[in-house]
């Protein structure tokens, strides 16, 4: 048996592809967050907190290679 995904709908929520309202719906897959259009197949994912802020601020960069 496989177990259930919960997704719920978005009251009020605007498609951002096809402008539907009242088509989005919300749920969870492997932790993450995502949205999906019923309507249009749209699809969207909310990346975590730890991933979004993650940055290569502390690298330097000596110089670039640009071959001929």
């Amino acid at each position: 048996m496989s177990k259930r995904q919960r997704k719920r709908f978005v009251a009020g929520a605007t498609c951002p592809n096809c402008k539907a309202t009242d088509t989005i719906m919300l749920y969870f897959e492997n932790n993450v967050e995502k949205l999906a259009c019923v309507e249009c197949d749209y699809t969207e994912s909310q990346p975590q907190a730890n991933v979004q802020s993650a940055n290569r601020g502390s690298e330097n960069v000596i110089g670039v290679f640009k071959p001929d």
